[in-house]
């Protein structure tokens, strides 16, 4: 229970983050004058995949730190300000552990399968609201 709170805690976080951060390129002027391209979400996906980096090494390798701060910082505050820093690290892990076969089927899976799911919630949800 105590890791739950603590993910949800570092959740509510990491989303207030990703919040603030869609609000700042919402008033910059490459929302205003450039063309329509996700920019933010661009830059929280690189930089949560940097974070969870950074975070890998310090608290798993170099401090090998308890299971609550993993989880506060790693499932809670990382995983709420993006989701895509979790995919970078099972991307990782799998290039670690296993061989390229693996790696490759995760990404092009993981991607072509997220995108077609997607357009299917959408096509479901248009058929049976409509």
């Amino acid at each position: 229970m105590k890791l739950l709170f603590l993910v949800s805690a570092g959740g509510a976080i990491g989303a207030a983050l990703r919040f603030l951060t869609y609000q700042l390129f919402a008033g910059s002027i490459v929302a205003r004058d450039g063309p329509a391209f996700p920019w933010a979400t661009m830059t929280i996906n690189v930089a949560g995949s940097f974070l969870m980096g950074l975070a890998t090494v310090t608290i798993l390798e170099r401090f090998e730190a308890s299971a609550e701060l993993r989880a506060f910082v790693m499932a809670g505050i990382l995983g709420g300000f993006t989701t895509f820093s979790a995919f970078s690290l099972d991307v990782f892990d799998l290039f670690a552990n296993r061989s390229l076969v693996a790696v490759a089927g995760y990404i092009a899976g993981s991607v072509v399968l997220s995108i077609a799911a997607l357009f299917a919630g959408v096509a479901l949800a248009r058929w049976t609201l409509t």
